[in-house]
C-alpha cells in the first residue's frame, strides 16, 4: 500500500498546514458570525466505517430536505435529535487514547482547558466535527517540513458522525495533517478508532480535507466537553450574542447627595458598533454594585454576567487592564480618579481570561 493513496499531493499538503492571515491565538478577537444563526448541517449515513461509534454516539439525522447527502438542521433541531440518541449503553463507543495506549478518563482527558481557550477555538473553527479517527499515515521527508522537533506529522482520515458547527455541511470522510508529539516513554499515541472533536477550516477547493484551527484543534471526545462545545457554540450563533469587545471609550461620574455615593458609566467600543456600557453605583456603606448593558438604556436590575459565559468571555479576555487617560479626559481629576477605582473593580470581578500560555 502506497503513501500516494492515502495522503494528497505536497502542494496539497502545503495548503493544508499553511498559515492563515489572522494568528489562530488570536481568533478571540475576531468578529463572530452575524445576526441570523446559519443552520447547523450534518452528514447523512457513512457507509464503510471501521469503528462505527456505540449507542452514545450523534444519532444520523432524520430524513429531509437534503443536498449532496447532506441534511440541514437547525441549532435546536441538532440538540434535540443528540439528547434522544444519547442514552444507552456506551461500551462500545471508541474512547479516548493515551500515548501509551491506554484509555483517557472523561475526567481528566480535557482537564486545564479553560472556557477562553474554547471559544477562543470555536470562533477560529468554521467547521467543528465529531468523528472516528479511520486511518492514519505518518508523513516524512519533504512533506514533513516545518514540524517542530521532537513531533511527529500524519495524515489523518476521519469518519464524521455529526457536525456540530459548519453552515456548508462537510464530506462524511476527511482528511488533515496533525503533528503529534509522544509520551513521556517516547511512545507516539494510538490515533486509530479514537473518538475526537475536530476544530477546522475549510480547504478551498479540496471538500474532503481540511486544516485544523490550531495546535490543540485535535480533541478526545468526552460528553462533557461536547457538551460545552455545543453549549458556547450556540451562544455564538445566536441573534443576540453579545459583540466583540475592543476597547473602551468615554467615561462619566456622577457624584451622589452623600459622601462615597456615585454612579460611573463606562462606554466600550466594539466591532460591529453596537452599545455597550458599564455602570458602578457605589453607596455608603454598602459593596459596590455594577452591570453591563448591550443596548442604550441602562437596567438597575441587570448585574454582572456569569463566569463561564460568552458575554464574561467579551469583557475579561477583551477589555484594557486600566481605563486610558483617554477614556476620563473629559472629567474632573476627582471624578476621573473614582471612574479608573470603578474600572479597577469590575477588572477585579471578572477575574482573569484565563487563556492558557501560547
Amino acid at each position: 500500500m502506497t503513501l500516494t493513496r492515502h495522503i494528497p499531493s505536497i502542494l496539497t499538503i502545503s495548503a493544508l498546514f499553511a498559515t492563515t492571515s489572522v494568528p489562530w491565538q488570536q481568533v478571540g478577537a475576531q468578529t463572530p458570525p452575524q445576526a441570523s444563526a446559519p443552520a447547523l448541517t450534518v452528514p447523512g449515513p457513512v457507509s464503510g466505517q471501521d469503528a462505527s461509534p456505540g449507542p452514545a454516539s450523534p444519532p444520523e439525522a432524520r430524513p429531509g430536505p437534503a443536498t449532496d447527502g447532506v441534511t440541514t438542521m437547525t441549532p435546536e433541531e441538532l440538540d434535540r435529535q443528540w439528547n434522544a440518541g444519547s442514552t444507552g449503553d456506551s461500551a462500545s463507543a471508541p474512547v479516548p487514547i493515551r500515548g501509551d495506549g491506554a484509555p483517557v478518563s472523561s475526567q481528566a482527558s480535557d482537564a486545564g482547558a479553560g472556557y477562553a481557550d474554547l471559544a477562543d477555538l470555536i470562533l477560529g473553527a468554521p467547521v467543528i466535527a465529531d468523528g472516528v479517527i479511520r486511518s492514519t499515515t505518518r508523513i516524512k521527508g519533504a512533506e514533513a517540513a516545518g514540524v517542530a522537533p521532537g513531533q511527529t506529522r500524519f495524515y489523518v482520515e476521519l469518519d464524521v458522525t455529526a457536525l456540530i458547527r459548519g453552515s456548508n455541511g462537510v464530506a462524511p470522510r476527511i482528511g488533515y495533517l496533525l503533528d503529534v508529539a509522544p509520551d513521556a516513554n517516547g511512545r507516539l499515541p494510538k490515533l486509530k478508532r479514537a473518538r475526537v472533536l475536530v476544530f477546522a477550516r475549510p480547504v478551498a477547493g479540496t471538500p474532503t480535507q481540511v486544516q485544523l484551527a490550531g495546535r490543540t484543534a485535535q480533541r478526545d471526545w468526552t460528553p462533557e466537553l461536547d457538551a460545552r462545545v455545543r453549549a458556547i457554540t450556540k451562544a455564538i450563533l445566536a441573534n443576540d450574542a453579545p459583540p466583540v469587545i475592543t476597547g473602551t471609550g468615554n467615561a462619566f461620574h456622577v457624584p451622589g447627595a452623600l459622601p462615597g455615593e456615585g454612579e460611573t458609566q463606562i462606554f466600550l467600543t466594539t466591532a460591529d458598533q453596537r452599545p455597550v456600557s458599564l455602570s458602578i453605583l457605589r453607596r455608603p456603606g454598602e459593596q459596590p454594585r455594577w452591570a453591563v448593558a448591550l443596548s442604550e438604556i441602562v437596567d438597575e436590575a441587570a448585574g454582572p454576567p456569569a463566569r463561564g459565559t460568552l458575554l464574561w468571555y467579551r469583557l475579561a479576555c477583551g477589555l484594557p487592564p486600566a481605563l486610558p487617560d483617554r477614556s476620563t479626559a473629559s472629567l474632573a481629576p476627582s471624578d476621573a480618579q473614582i471612574a479608573r477605582d470603578d474600572y479597577r473593580f469590575v477588572i477585579a470581578a471578572l477575574g482573569s481570561c484565563g487563556r492558557a500560555p501560547s
